[in-house]
């Protein structure tokens, strides 16, 4: 069992993650700043976190299979969904050029903002706001990475893509949750490739978000 950075960039490299750069991240990033203080014995296993607001931030080798099938690079735009405690965040923002994170709670935005600002990662902002609509002031991105899972791929996410760019995204169907792999060209979504199946919480619209 992982009790280390290092030891987490071990066991994702074992699950198929060989790209140099996101191994690096993970050596970087250290996952304990991003959970709860309650949780932090948890931070080096490969399993979920539980969070505030009945969310959680997913477990490590999920999150580098991910950002590996989305292969940002250092030029590139990403727009990801659902920041939590903003860890995913942080290791976009070490491989990619900008990177926007929208996230419906705004007292997990706040947590977000905190830890990626301790962590150095100013290439990187939280914005609260409803996924399913994306983030149209920062379009267009070459990358976008959801991580709450969805019944439909939203049209508004798919506009915001550059042609040629790559859409992750966790869809449910009727036998679960399943991470797919899209590329957007001539405007369209590819037929996207099944990237693992998972469990994720579901993707909110703002106007079903329960009243605080």
């Amino acid at each position: 069992m992982p009790r280390t950075q290092e030891g987490l960039a071990r066991l994702i490299e074992r699950e198929g993650v060989q790209d140099p750069r996101i191994l690096e991240a993970f050596r970087t990033i250290d996952r304990a700043d991003f959970v709860p203080g309650r949780f932090r014995f948890d931070a080096y296993r490969d399993r979920p976190v539980g969070i505030p607001e009945d969310q959680t931030t997913s477990q490590p080798s999920l999150i580098a299979r991910m950002i590996d099938v989305a292969a940002p690079g250092p030029e590139d735009n990403v727009l990801e969904v659902g920041a939590g405690f903003g860890f995913q965040t942080a290791l976009l923002a070490r491989l990619a050029k900008s990177v926007i994170a929208i996230e419906l709670w705004p007292s997990l935005a706040q947590a977000a903002t905190e830890n990626l600002k301790q962590a150095g990662a100013g290439n990187a902002r939280v914005e609260v706001g409803d996924g399913w609509a994306g983030y149209e002031e920062g379009a267009p991105y070459d990358v976008v990475i959801v991580s709450a899972a969805a019944d439909e791929v939203p049209d508004a996410l798919v506009n915001q893509l550059v042609d040629g760019g790559r859409l992750v995204i966790p869809v449910r169907e009727p036998t679960g949750d399943n991470v797919y792999a899209f590329v957007k060209r001539g405007g369209r979504l590819e037929r996207g490739r099944l990237v693992t199946p998972a469990r994720f919480v579901p993707l909110v619209r703002r106007a079903a978000k329960p009243e605080p």
